[in-house]
């Protein structure tokens, strides 16, 4: 997961396998918690599946900002990419 289209197609397949989702309504525009109905406890293991596919360590603060399919590959890419 180097570049943001790696990581949007990563989140991408996430979300599909997690929450049973359609792809084509996984947009970086797509809102969390509106379109895609994605509750607290979802957010908590995706989270936790983002954490596995990259050994790194979500902050939940970092994570309370989050919106949209965008703002999370955002908050990865700045997670891999440190001081980018």
């Amino acid at each position: 997961m180097q570049t943001r289209e790696d990581i949007f197609n990563t989140l991408r397949d996430s979300l599909v396998e997690l929450f049973e989702l359609e792809p084509e309504r996984i947009t970086l525009d797509a809102n969390l918690y509106q379109d895609l109905e994605i509750d607290s406890i979802d957010a908590v293991d995706l989270i936790d599946h983002i954490k596995r596919k990259t050994g790194k360590k979500i902050a939940a603060d970092e994570f309370k900002s989050v919106r949209t399919v965008n703002d999370v590959v955002e908050a990865v890419y700045r997670l891999v990419h440190p001081g980018a």
